[in-house]
């Protein structure tokens, strides 16, 4: 099991500790904030003061509501001139301390865009939570009932402002406040944390009491093509393409199926990040209630990778296999052979040969393959892998046991292609996670849904862009003008539905009403049960 995670860094409410940053994530808590960075806690309305100097478009602060007393957001003072592009809009995930900043590097990205340039890209941010966000769906999914209740109310919600400030702990009665707080502060990026005993903004109340605990949150797991930068040999890093992008086909097909088959689970709601990864959020009730224990016990099932990721096997397991396993690996082997040593061909190199060679395990076999791939400089990793079979049945070795090549072969199947998941996202109730229907400020992709039913039909760059929305609604509007004045079924279209966002957003609106329904069904039998009914029992008539 992984160690568990270092204490959240203590405030005195003025000062905070800085978490410092890797590009996906915070990386583990040190006992002091860097030297170079100063962070401040301040009120609420400092916050959104600063971020209507960013935004020349915004107002002033209006005084601090009831609801909006108490919020705490934390500035990071910058040192140099430029801010880059990267550290406004990087692609993270906060963890379960109360006060986070970014300090990414730039990864090679130019500056923020200043002047009109800037304040254009906060007016289609505007017009993008404005016309095309799904609230309604947003609440009942997280709700999970068309009324408010407090799985809805007492959650979790993060918001990073365009200044650098992030703030925790928010939460809204209802959505139209959501709504309401998100456009008046025009978030970056929008996290969900879990469901608590108590409504966040009262944390204080409950600071030294147990009473203010996570209760509720869906079980998530989130998958990032960089894992797999050992394999890959189109793209390395941020970048990604349509060969690598299988491996994350591959591993929704072995995770969906496990989740489905193994634990019951139901309401699996896979997510495109953005960029170069995947989110999957497990909705069902049980999955929501599951202790961390619980959860980190998941996600050891899901856990065979052992050892560095440089050189050496990674995957030595038991047999017989463990019948998830062996499904797996019936849904990989086609993968495998096609997008893996076709397509990547990962052994094509001498080095990378050897990393084979040292997987195979009768000695005289594996100097008999060293033979031939030195002879045949190039060979691909196709031929490489039919070569293992071809010679082993030749007898080039005497001592060669058949089934420890076959246990070895299927280990070195499961290494290149089974899921790897970010064990810290999946293992804690309080981890937050971006929502889904967010942009993602690097590409400008939306993060929309993906039906893991026609998971082939799924392409991250055809997924709808912030600009490319809006010049769909234009294009909608100057072609289908005349007609919206005239028709009361295309006047009261709304924005998304007369643009490529539509499909994403239906599908989401089915599986939102299948979770509200079993939610319904569920809740009517216990209260029936609560109230001492009892079932009826209906015979089958034969006749």
């Amino acid at each position: 099991m992984p160690p568990s995670d270092p204490p959240p860094a203590e405030s005195d409410g003025n000062h905070a500790a800085a978490i410092p940053m890797d590009e996906d994530g915070p990386a583990v808590a040190t006992s002091s904030s860097p030297a170079d960075e100063d962070t401040v806690m301040v009120e609420a309305s400092e916050a959104q003061g600063a971020v209507g100097a960013a935004s020349p478009s915004a107002k002033p602060p209006s005084p601090k509501t009831a609801e909006e007393d108490d919020i705490g957001v934390e500035i990071k003072q910058e040192s140099k001139g430029d801010v880059k592009l990267e550290e406004l809009f990087d692609d993270m995930d906060s963890d379960d301390d109360e006060f986070i900043t970014s300090n990414n590097p730039a990864n090679g990205q130019e500056p923020a865009a200043e002047g009109p340039n800037k304040d254009a890209a906060f007016e289609l941010l505007r017009i993008y939570y404005q016309s095309f966000f799904p609230w309604r769906y947003m609440f009942q999914w997280l709700n999970h009932s068309p009324v408010p209740t407090n799985d809805f109310k007492h959650r979790e919600f993060s918001l990073w402002l365009h200044n650098d400030a992030v703030m925790r702990y928010q939460s809204y009665k209802t959505s139209d406040l959501f709504r309401r707080d998100v456009l008046r502060l025009m978030p970056r990026r929008i996290e969900i944390g879990p469901v608590y005993t108590a409504d966040p903004r009262d944390r204080k109340t409950f600071r030294n009491s147990t009473a203010f605990q996570p209760l509720a949150k869906e079980l998530c797991f989130d998958i990032d093509l960089t894992e797999y930068d050992d394999v890959r040999t189109c793209c390395s890093g941020t970048k990604i393409c349509h060969k690598c992008w299988k491996f994350t086909t591959m591993a929704i097909k072995v995770l969906d199926a496990a989740l489905r088959e193994d634990f019951g689970f139901h309401h699996i709601l896979w997510v495109f990040s953005g960029r170069r990864g995947i989110h999957a959020w497990v909705c069902d009730k049980k999955a929501r209630s599951l202790s961390d224990n619980q959860r980190k016990a998941i996600t050891s099932y899901f856990d065979i990778m052992s050892g560095g990721k440089q050189g050496g096997k990674r995957v030595n397991l038991r047999r017989p296999l463990h019948p998830h396993l062996a499904r797996s690996i019936d849904i990989l082997k086609s993968h495998f052979q096609h997008d893996v040593l076709e397509t990547q061909d990962p052994w094509q190199a001498p080095d990378k040969a050897e990393v084979l060679l040292q997987q195979i395990p009768d000695t005289e076999l594996r100097e008999a393959l060293r033979k031939k791939w030195d002879a045949s400089p190039g060979r691909s990793s196709a031929a490489k892998w039919a070569d293992i079979d071809t010679l082993a049945q030749t007898q080039a070795s005497s001592s060669l046991d058949p089934r420890d090549l076959r246990d070895a072969k299927q280990d070195v199947l499961l290494e290149l292609t089974y899921p790897r998941l970010d064990a810290a996202v999946s293992q804690k109730l309080n981890h937050l996670l971006k929502s889904p229907f967010v942009v993602h400020p690097g590409t400008g992709q939306v993060c929309v849904p993906i039906d893991h039913r026609d998971l082939e039909a799924f392409d991250p760059f055809a997924v709808p862009t912030l600009q490319g929305l809006i010049a769909e609604m234009d294009a909608w509007a100057e072609k289908h003008g005349s007609e919206a004045a005239g028709s009361q079924d295309v006047k009261h279209l709304q924005d998304w539905e007369k643009t490529s966002l539509k499909p994403y957003i239906e599908y989401f609106r089915s599986f939102v009403t299948t979770l509200m329904k079993d939610e319904r069904d569920v809740g009517i039998k216990r209260e029936r049960e609560e109230d001492g009914e009892v079932p009826i029992k209906v015979e089958s008539l034969d006749f």
